[in-house]
């Protein structure tokens, strides 16, 4: 690997600030930014706005004109090298004569996979690859999840009471957390390409699903998911209103229902349990990124016992629910504290009077034979 410069980092981090702001409306696309300068001086920038739309090295070109030629380009990912919505921007930087291209990473999308770098390469143009992968990574995490394993990252959000617990025997949950937590997640929502829930939080909660920016911002509204085997809900809820897209998966010998439009998918189920796995790469295929879980403690415990959560978005009130309210996660069967389920603190933060944690769980050790 190449040693690269204290300007090499800046610019990369700079470039990787850039690409986040396509953080709400370039999926299913990976957010990318792109930096082009002249020593340590910048002459363009530009980041990938939205699918579609131009690629973050064509915003940086355009500002950057004339000064592009001999200039180092710094993307957050490798450049592409195919005609998808747009030409390859990998031709692009060519044509505009860079001198050299620092990426972050390798494109994994097999239209690319390293077919940008050598494009670049046979046109003379030194390219370095490897600065500062692991936050471009960190950044496109749901991206390259869909892409290498074939199923988006998984979010699950949790509010819970000091006590663990996420509502009461009753199923009333309304508000555990305070409004500024309310508030937080709306931007967590705003960052997924899905939104969902089971059957049971629909009929219990009937939750709307969108996102409410106070700031704004512009968003791609997600996709609702509603996990419904029979179709009970589907006459019913707000997760039907407003302009969001609604998919409903039930189970193959659901009876669709006469006089109701709506869009659905069948997904392998044994009685009211889905293959969790089969849903996920059924969103895959749909060019979903990031799903985000709002659902009670069967659905939450029964994606978390077949492996399939990425992080948990779990946000702790000061407040105690008492033992018969119901837990964060159920069906787990957890008997020994050796198989109790390990977490990584990602991050924490106090919002308003809660407190907020993302959380990852992490492989369970190997045992020596």
């Amino acid at each position: 690997m190449s040693a690269f410069s204290a300007t090499d980092h800046a610019l990369m981090a700079h470039a990787l600030r850039l690409a986040e702001r396509g953080l709400y409306t370039t999926r299913p696309n990976p957010m990318v930014g792109c930096v082009l300068a002249q020593g340590d001086a910048v002459v363009g920038e530009g980041w990938h706005q939205r699918k579609g739309g131009p690629h973050a090295e064509v915003f940086a070109l355009q500002a950057a004109g004339a000064q592009a030629r001999g200039a180092t380009a710094y993307v957050t990912l490798e450049p592409c090298a195919h005609h998808g919505s747009t030409p390859p921007c990998a031709d692009a930087l060519i044509a505009a004569g860079v001198g050299r291209v620092v990426a972050a990473m390798r494109d994994p999308f097999p239209q690319v996979d390293g077919a940008g770098f050598d494009a670049l390469r046979a046109a003379g143009i030194t390219v370095e690859s490897g600065l500062m992968e692991a936050q471009a990574r960190e950044l496109n995490r749901g991206f390259l999840a869909r892409i290498e394993r074939g199923r988006p990252w998984l979010r699950v959000k949790l509010a819970t009471s000091l006590d663990g617990r996420t509502a009461m025997a009753s199923g009333d949950s309304k508000w555990i957390s305070g409004e500024a937590s309310r508030h937080d997640v709306q931007r967590w929502r705003a960052r997924s390409g899905a939104l969902l829930t089971g059957a049971g939080t629909v009929l219990a909660d009937d939750p709307h699903l969108t996102v409410r920016l106070e700031d704004g911002s512009d968003v791609v509204p997600p996709l609702r998911v509603v996990l419904d085997p029979g179709l009970a809900t589907v006459a019913r809820g707000h997760v039907r209103e407003g302009a969001a897209p609604t998919l409903y998966i039930h189970a193959p010998d659901a009876k669709l229902p006469r006089g109701v439009a709506f869009e659905h998918a069948a997904v392998p189920a044994q009685g009211t349990r889905f293959d969790l796995d089969a849903v996920l790469r059924l969103l895959a295929a749909r060019g979903i990124n990031e799903v985000q879980l709002e659902a009670g403690a069967t659905l939450a415990g029964a994606f978390l016992s077949a492996g399939l959560v990425d992080e948990v978005l779990l946000y702790v009130a000061p407040v105690l629910l008492g033992e018969r309210a119901r837990p964060l996660f159920d069906g787990l069967h957890i008997d020994a504290m050796t198989q109790r389920l390990k977490l990584q603190r990602i991050d924490s933060a106090v919002v308003g009077d809660d407190f907020r944690l993302l959380l990852r769980p992490l492989p369970a050790p190997v045992e020596a034979a």
